[in-house]
């Protein structure tokens, strides 16, 4: 058995798997997050393995102590990835990024993909069928949209995401929601379509906290799963111990 953690920006994704099936997985926040970890550990003694990515506040250190006897496969850029990296700043690329493009490559093999993770920010990955990682692009996601139009204005409310009602919104809530997630479709939708003008043979991936909120709002066709990360840690670790 293995234990998956995804350090992320505001929370802690974990889940235990046998081989590739997903047993159970938890949402952990930072407060108390070793505590909960080590009732995992105790409720699935089987676990020989921790493989962890993390873009948050810890790092390998802080997971060695967790259970004895049990080994921690930090996720790095010194490990082995399934495919080559083109990006022009290859050190600046984000750990879990190439996570979720290992996760592509290895699930998708022989397939031009873009992988899309709305979460915290929306990163875009473009792994092409001949395994190279190309690049993407990042922008704000959700919830910093409607931070941000709260922050940086003097009377817009801070709101919490909701399915706009239309397309024109007739009050200041309505409005607000139609401008960020119809803007968030249309960009989505739009980074796509500029993709798909240009190669065929192609699998899209839709992953993160607000995948499942984005899915049924988009035109092109796409494989949601939130828990694409978590796997893409399961079979980048099995990848590494086969090399």
């Amino acid at each position: 058995m293995l234990l998956a953690i995804d350090v992320g920006n505001t929370q802690i994704k974990s889940a235990v798997f046998e081989h590739n099936t997903l047993l159970q997985k938890e949402i952990i926040s930072y407060s108390d997050w070793k505590n909960i970890l080590k009732n995992i550990l105790k409720n699935f003694p089987k676990i020989e393995n921790i493989v962890v990515s993390s873009v948050g506040k810890l790092d390998k250190t802080d997971f060695l102590e967790l259970k004895d006897g049990v080994n921690v496969f930090f996720v790095s850029r010194e490990i082995v990835f399934p495919f080559k990296n083109k990006y022009e700043t290859p050190n600046t690329l984000g750990i879990d990024r190439m996570v979720l493009s290992a996760g592509a490559v290895l699930q998708f093999p022989k397939q031009n993909r873009l992988i899309i993770d709305a979460g915290t920010c929306i990163t875009y990955d473009f792994v092409d069928e001949n395994d190279n990682y190309l690049g993407g692009a990042i922008s704000p996601g959700i919830r910093l949209r409607y931070e941000s139009l709260h922050n940086y204005t003097a009377k817009l409310p801070l709101l919490v995401k909701d399915n706009p009602e239309q397309s024109v919104g007739n009050s200041t809530t309505q409005s607000i929601h139609s401008g960020v997630i119809n803007g968030i479709s249309f960009e989505i939708d739009g980074f796509v379509n500029s993709i798909l003008e240009k190669n065929d043979n192609f699998i899209i991936i839709l992953t993160g906290g607000d995948s499942e909120f984005l899915a049924k709002r988009l035109k092109n066709t796409i494989f949601a799963n939130s828990n694409f990360l978590l796997e893409s840690l399961n079979q980048i670790f099995q990848y590494n111990q086969n090399d």
